[in-house]
């Protein structure tokens, strides 16, 4: 075989890498963008396709100087490429992972983009059957397994915050409000201003069975030397 037709066949499998690599992105990826998630389509294409490319840079790397020995200045070592694919990428999945409060957005897609990296650096090693294998194990867990989660009992938090004038003490009153309503109270703080001539009270409720805020914020404010309250 003629080193041109070694080199056609190589860059045809290169190309079969990449296109494994893109569709693999685009699988992903559109569910994602269904649910309108900052990372969506076109970012896991990206990635996927670009940790491919790292992938085979990380290969050619290998065979370009595989003629170096041990005594030779110049150290080749591709894993290192594959290493640095991960540190990136969890760079990447940490910008959108959004915390507000006691909830956090985001872990899914960050998880997502992590995996399809996986995915393209299985392409880009020429483990296909992995790879195809790692697409549809995705897909299963983010459309089916989702169907799944009304099954599961899980505590819902509600942060609330409730603002006094500075002499009232309200939190006997808050606990036994939240006693009536059957909920536990997993964190609660207390910052009083008195500069401001305000009392403020940050809790943490969860156990609620329905959606109890409008009852909550009917029962608080009821009571004397509430200035405001707010809960979400």
């Amino acid at each position: 075989m003629s080193a041109v037709s070694c080199m056609d066949i190589s860059l045809h499998l290169l190309l079969l890498k990449l296109a494994g690599a893109f569709l693999a992105g685009i699988v992903i990826g559109i569910e994602r963008e269904k649910h309108g998630r900052p990372a969506g389509l076109r970012t896991h294409i990206l990635v996927c396709t670009g940790a491919c490319l790292m992938m085979i840079i990380s290969e050619g790397m290998f065979v370009k100087y595989q003629h170096l020995n041990a005594d030779s200045i110049m150290r080749v070592d591709p894993g290192r490429i594959a290493a640095q694919i991960i540190t990136g990428i969890g760079f990447l999945g940490a910008g959108v992972i959004i915390k507000e409060g006691s909830n956090i957005r985001g872990l899914t897609t960050a998880a997502c983009l992590w995996y399809a990296a996986g995915v393209g650096m299985a392409f880009g090693a020429g483990m296909f059957g992995a790879a195809i294998a790692a697409t549809i194990l995705a897909m299963t867990v983010l459309l089916l397994m989702k169907q799944l989660e009304p099954i599961f009992k899980k505590d819902c938090f509600l942060n609330l915050c409730v603002v006094t004038d500075s002499a009232t003490d309200l939190f006997p009153q808050l606990e036994k409000i939240l006693n009536q309503m059957d909920v536990r109270i997993s964190n609660i703080e207390q910052n009083l201003d008195l500069h401001e001539d305000i009392r403020r009270y940050d809790l943490v409720i969860t156990q609620q069975t329905r959606r109890i805020g409008r009852d909550l914020v009917a029962a608080i404010t009821a009571l004397p030397g509430v200035l405001r309250v707010r809960y979400r």
